[in-house]
């Protein structure tokens, strides 16, 4: 069934202006990419081929589609199949590692070999969500769900080295362990700490890890400050743009449906924060994609 999804055909054909190895980009010289988004999610059903010219028109040219799990995985893989713009990061989110099989090393193997898939993720820890924080569900759980998070992520990392990818790594309340758990892999695998909201001290950490950070449209909120404090002290070649959307929509669509297109938004308040310019900062994050994503294109 798992190779029936991802099978060439059943593919969608190709049959719209951002057709697979079709031309993505008109006249707009100053582009950003959106290094983190759910394509695959229900919430672009009605209106997808739209959301893409948006995104395109406002000069977003590449967008990664992110799995969370071996299914969505393989409609991210799909969605880079058909739009040129699109590509893939396949792997399990943390938060649902309950019901992930105790190994998916073959699955990423697998889905990782792909020509549009630039990275395995996202994949992390993530403590923020406990089951005992459900009254019928006792504390030794806690235990038994950070292992598990905890050896799904090793796995990630393993298969990432071995492909020579990096991961895109999800964290929320657990950086120590985070940064304990990636220290072994460093020299190997590199990691982006996406939609990151830790302060300043966290993120020269994770740099010496050799690994980077991405902003999302947080960094717009009026109650963000410690968010654009961050940005600041972070090198300008040591970050990324990303929207996370569905979620997370920047001021001024702030409680709304999020979408590649306001990655500029972004943009916007980064360059601000950075006292950059717009072109500055295209050159300067396009260049970091590049590197840490090294399938894309």
């Amino acid at each position: 069934m798992f190779a029936e999804t991802l099978a060439p055909s059943g593919l969608p054909e190709a049959r719209n202006p951002f057709a697979y190895g079709a031309g993505s980009h008109k006249g707009n010289e100053m582009m950003f990419y959106d290094t983190h988004a759910h394509l695959d999610y229900p919430e672009y059903a009605a209106d997808f081929e739209e959301m893409i010219r948006r995104a395109i028109e406002a000069g977003i040219t590449k967008m990664i589609s992110i799995g969370t799990d071996l299914e969505s995985s393989a409609r991210a893989i799909a969605l880079a199949e058909k739009y040129a713009p699109i590509y893939a990061a396949v792997g399990w989110h943390p938060s649902n590692v309950l019901a992930a099989p105790e190994d998916i090393r073959t699955e990423l193997r697998y889905l990782g070999k792909h020509p549009k898939v630039v990275a395995l993720g996202e994949t992390g820890l993530d403590y923020h969500r406990l089951p005992s924080q459900k009254p019928e569900v006792s504390a030794d759980s806690d235990a038994q769900y950070k292992e598990k998070q905890a050896r799904l992520f090793t796995q990630h990392l393993q298969v990432a080295a071995e492909l020579g990818l990096n991961c895109v790594i999800h964290q929320r309340d657990a950086l120590e362990d985070t940064l304990a758990q990636l220290q072994p892999h460093a020299n190997n695998v590199r990691g982006v700490f996406h939609c990151f909201v830790d302060n300043a001290d966290a993120q020269k950490r994770i740099m010496a890890l050799g690994s980077l950070t991405s902003f999302t449209g947080i960094a717009t909120f009026k109650n963000a400050q410690s968010v654009r404090d961050t940005i600041a002290a972070t090198p300008l070649d040591q970050l990324m743009l990303e929207t996370d959307c569905p979620y997370l929509a920047p001021v001024p669509y702030r409680g709304k449906r999020c979408e590649p297109a306001y990655v500029r938004y972004v943009a916007e308040t980064v360059a601000t924060v950075k006292g950059c310019s717009l072109e500055e900062l295209s050159r300067a994050t396009c260049k970091t994609a590049h590197e840490f994503f090294r399938q894309l294109a």
